[in-house]
């Protein structure tokens, strides 16, 4: 699935109808609850999956592009996704918000979440991978699974900057300075923010397991 050439053949087609019909199923499992309970308890999901999806556009736009075109927007809109990218699988956090609550049964919601974290987690992958064939094919492949894996370290950075310290992508522009000392702080005193590289490392493994699992999971399909 995640290995499809870039250019809109019908797999990649296939692919992003995919993606679509999961994200839209999210939104209505949202929407259902809102108009079920009066509440809109889950409704900031709907706004997490917006910029879940960034990432898969933008590079989607890198791998359409075509000659000069691509090398003008290729670091811009790199740089960009790379911002945009730990966005996707933070979705994975907003599991600490499943609670019992009136008016839903626990399970609609553990759907309902589970559903979100599912969407972020396959936007995600098929968004690095997108940006790994581009790697790969300019610098080969161990070069390709170098950039996959630093990709997903510093993502897990991101989750971890976004749940627990409540940055957004935008703090980069919007509030730098503060951005900056934070993230500085504790590179330089490591072992005085456990929880930072815990959550860093521990997430970094998960998400990269499972890259890896899909991808081989594609690959294993194509022999077959």
């Amino acid at each position: 699935m995640l290995t499809s050439p870039l250019p809109f053949s019908r797999a990649r087609l296939t692919l992003v109808f995919m993606l679509a019909s999961s994200v839209a199923l999210s939104v209505l499992l949202i929407v259902g609850r809102v108009l079920m309970t009066g509440h809109l308890t889950f409704l900031f999901l709907i706004w997490n999956l917006f910029l879940a999806v960034i990432p898969f556009a933008l590079s989607t736009m890198l791998g359409t592009a075509l000659g000069p075109l691509k090398a003008r927007i290729l670091l811009p809109v790199g740089a960009a996704w790379l911002l945009f990218f730990p966005n996707a699988p933070y979705i994975l956090t907003d599991l600490f918000h499943l609670d019992a609550r009136p008016g839903v049964p626990l399970w609609y919601d553990l759907a309902l979440i589970l559903g979100c974290a599912w969407n972020g987690l396959m936007l995600a992958y098929a968004s690095l991978s997108d940006m790994q064939r581009l790697v790969q094919a300019r610098l080969g492949v161990w070069a390709g699974w170098a950039f996959a894996t630093v990709a997903l370290l510093l993502s897990s950075f991101g989750i971890y900057l976004g749940r627990y310290l409540r940055f957004n992508s935008w703090d980069v522009l919007a509030n730098p300075l503060t951005l900056f000392y934070d993230i500085v702080n504790r590179v330089l005193h490591p072992f005085s923010f456990p929880g930072t590289w815990g959550v860093t490392l521990v997430f970094g493994l998960f998400l990269l397991i499972g890259y890896g699992t899909v991808r081989l999971l594609g690959q294993t399909h194509e022999a077959a």
